[in-house]
Formats: C-alpha cells, sequence, structure tokens
C-alpha cells in the first residue's frame, strides 16, 4: 500500500481540509457561545434536569426493569438523553449548513461537505468535555474496569457516523426544499418517542419491536447503557449492530449528498 508524501495532491488536500474544519469548528463553538456564562457545559445541564423530570415522574414505575433502583434508572435515562440530544442538536444545526455559508461558497471554492461535518465536529467536541467524562466516570464506578471505559468509544463513534450521514441528506435536500426544519422537527420527534430514551426497551409490544427496530439510535443507546451501567463485558452484538447502522447511514447520506451537489451553486 503506496504510503502518501507531504507533497503528494491528496495529502495537501486532506491537510487543507483538516485546516479549514478546524477553523469553522472553532468559528461555531464561539458564535454559539459568545456571551454564555455556562458554555458548552449546556449540553450537560440540559440531560441532567430532563433526567430529574423523567426520574420524578416515571422514577417508581420503570425502576422494576432496572434492578429495582431508582438510581439505575436515573443513569439510564441520562444515557438516553444524551443520544438523543447529540443526534437532535447536530443534525438540526447541519440542515442549514450548506445553505447558510450560500455567500461564502459563491466567492470561493471550497469543499462543500466540510460544513455539515463542522456541525458535527463542534458537538462532538461539546459532548467531549461536556457529557463524557460523566458518563466515563459512571461507567468506571458501575464495573470498575477500564476496558468497558475504552469500550465507549464504540456506541459513540456509531451515533457520531449516523448523526454525519443524517446531515449529509438533510444539508444537501435543504439546498431544494426550503421547508425540510419544520418536516425535520417531526421526524426528531418522532425519533425521540421511538427511541427507548425515558422507558425501558421491555415494555415495547412485541408487534411494534419490529417497527421500532428500525430506528437507529436505539442500539445505541442499548449499548451505551449495557457498558455504562450493567457493569458486565460489553455486549460485542449490540456494539456490531450499532457500528453497522452507522456505517449504512453514513454511506447512503455521502452518496446522496454527492448525487446532488452539482446542483447547489444554481440554488445558493
Amino acid at each position: 500500500m503506496a504510503i502518501l508524501s507531504t507533497d503528494d495532491p491528496r495529502w495537501l488536500q486532506a491537510q487543507r481540509y483538516w485546516e479549514l474544519l478546524s477553523v469553522l469548528v472553532q468559528r461555531n463553538l464561539k458564535v454559539r457561545y459568545r456571551g454564555s456564562f455556562l458554555g458548552v457545559y449546556w449540553s450537560l445541564l440540559n440531560p441532567l434536569i430532563m433526567t430529574g423530570l423523567y426520574t420524578a415522574i416515571f422514577g417508581a414505575n420503570f425502576a422494576s426493569y432496572y434492578g429495582n433502583s431508582i438510581l439505575n434508572y436515573v443513569l439510564a435515562a441520562f444515557t438516553g438523553l444524551i443520544v438523543i440530544n447529540f443526534f437532535s442538536a447536530s443534525t438540526s444545526q447541519a440542515l442549514s449548513s450548506v445553505v447558510g455559508n450560500g455567500a461564502l461558497l459563491n466567492k470561493i471554492r471550497l469543499p462543500v461537505s466540510v460544513f455539515p461535518v463542522s456541525m458535527i465536529a463542534a458537538n462532538v467536541f461539546q459532548f467531549a468535555v461536556g457529557a463524557f467524562p460523566l458518563l466515563a466516570l459512571i461507567t468506571l464506578i458501575n464495573s470498575k474496569n477500564l476496558f468497558n471505559l475504552l469500550m465507549l468509544i464504540f456506541p459513540f463513534v456509531s451515533l457520531v457516523l449516523v448523526c454525519t450521514g443524517v446531515s449529509f441528506l438533510l444539508s444537501a435536500l435543504y439546498v431544494f426544499f426550503r421547508d425540510l426544519p419544520y418536516f425535520y422537527e417531526l421526524v426528531v420527534f418522532v425519533i425521540w418517542v421511538s427511541s427507548p430514551v425515558f422507558y425501558p426497551a421491555a415494555i415495547v409490544p412485541k408487534q411494534v419491536k419490529p417497527f421500532l427496530s428500525l430506528n437507529p439510535l436505539s442500539p445505541i443507546i442499548e449499548s451505551l447503557r449495557q457498558i455504562s451501567i450493567s457493569g458486565n463485558i460489553p455486549d460485542l452484538t449490540l456494539i456490531w449492530g450499532a457500528m453497522l447502522s452507522g456505517i449504512i447511514i453514513l454511506a447512503l447520506g455521502w452518496v446522496s449528498f454527492q448525487m446532488l451537489r452539482n446542483q447547489f451553486m444554481d440554488l445558493l
């Protein structure tokens, strides 16, 4: 296999893409949290408040599905919320990223894909300094095993792949359909309700489970919970299922983006 040299055009193109991505991520974070007191930690405060609310309403009823432990329900709700919040925030922000930078694209030749990717990357940074340290601490306390801590990376990578694929598709479609944000709000709500965020997957009727299994966030949530809450050795079947769905969605989103990209400039 040939190794790219620093003079290779592909290496230079990758380096330019990375530098542009870094600039856009910094810009996104500065604009988003300018004048904010908590900054990126708002991303942690929201799931913590919602976890408290869900625990107050559903904790006593659903604790039996988590070893009769209210604490386990709290942790389960928290893991579900950080997944759905990451998905909702990153994909919604990426939806308008190409159109929002239309004026820039008309002046400078840039790789269009960097704009939705920069939105995902900004949310990855936000997650890494916000919710992930708390999730890592929970995992280490429950499992007492560094292996489980390392395996947390795989469900999160799956989540990033899903969000990136969806973002490619949404940002491309928004160039053509400007009503898309209103429709996508409904889609996010359906995904949220069909994900085992505040309820255990075990209560879902058998007739409905085949439909809910189409939700790509479900195996990610279940895998995170199994690794961080149960304390058992990570279930490779859950991890593989989450990774496979992420790869498929990323591939579909990328292909759709590339097919539509040539028509962007006529509409921006």
